[in-house]
């Protein structure tokens, strides 16, 4: 895929405005629809997924996939498959249909902080679903901290899902106390998943309903940004990594533009928390990167 496809507007226009389109379109060439055989080993080694897309009503949502190595497998050089789909009590259940669904995908690893992002179209299958990918390409691990794996809890299930349209204080510390969240964005072209890392307080609760974060230095092509230019539409992901708790947040995200920083603010519209959501169990930061600082 050359660099001209490989962005739409919205991601042109952010380039352009910051002056990194002669990079992006370099960096750009690194997305391609196909995936290489070291890119499945690492799929296939990775026991949990990053999932965004959008539910019936058009709120796009950012979940989190688990399962046991292999879970995750490319079938061919565009097609990968998920086992299980998503859960019932996930705000995507029923996202995935056979007409197919636009989605993004995030498959990382704390122990090495590798990262790789796949979209696509996806379709029920026996097994879950499929994922025809359109655009394939891996990260660089800044702002993504190292963590080392615990066993996973066989026994734990999912407990009572909780529903609201704002933080409550025990949610407005979750968020205060995370040092990674995932982000889910529309574009004309699809969807993206995307991580985004920094010291805990890095995310502000400005209100129950409003947060907000600076964007720092990445890898130039503004995918996110430039999705958000173009439809504002956005899933946030934040992870207990301790307990395997998620709290998910669907809204309306615009990015503030200054000469020295860039800020991203998100109107939350609803939010679903679910304790023990996956049985996946990770230790704190070893030896956490330089990175976003609270401001």
């Amino acid at each position: 895929m050359d660099s001209v496809h490989a962005f739409h507007s919205g991601s042109l226009a952010v380039q352009r405005r910051l002056g990194v389109r002669d990079l992006a379109a370099h960096v750009g060439r690194s997305i391609g629809p196909g995936i290489r055989p070291v890119a499945a080993a690492f799929l296939e080694a990775q026991p949990m997924l990053v999932l965004g897309a959008a539910d019936a009503d058009g709120r796009v949502w950012s979940t989190l996939l688990a399962g046991r190595p292999g879970f995750v497998r490319a079938t061919g050089q565009h097609t990968i498959s998920v086992a299980g789909g998503v859960p019932d009590h996930d705000p995507l259940a029923g996202a995935v249909t056979p007409a197919g669904t636009a989605v993004g995908t995030l498959a990382l690893d704390p122990r090495t902080r590798r990262r790789m992002r796949l979209n696509g179209t996806a379709r029920p299958s026996p097994r879950g679903f499929t994922v025809e990918a359109e655009q394939v390409f891996s990260n660089c691990p800044k702002y993504l901290r190292k963590r080392e794996p615990y066993p996973p809890d066989p026994d734990a299930l999912p407990g009572a899902v909780r529903r609201g349209t704002a933080l409550d204080p025990g949610q407005r510390r979750f968020v205060h106390a995370a040092d990674t969240f995932f982000i889910a964005t529309s574009a004309p072209d699809g969807m993206d998943a995307s991580h985004r890392g920094g010291d805990p307080g890095f995310v502000r609760v400005d209100t129950p309903t409003e947060l907000s974060w600076r964007d720092y230095p990445g890898n130039a092509m503004f995918l996110t940004l430039g999705n958000l230019e173009s439809d504002g539409r956005a899933g946030l992901l934040f992870p207990d990594w301790r307990t395997g708790t998620t709290l998910q947040l669907t809204g309306d995200a615009t990015t503030d533009y200054s000469q020295t920083e860039r800020t991203t603010r998100f109107c939350v519209r609803e939010v679903v928390e679910i304790p023990r959501a996956v049985p996946l169990r990770w230790s704190d930061p070893v030896h956490p990167p330089a990175g976003p600082r609270p401001a």
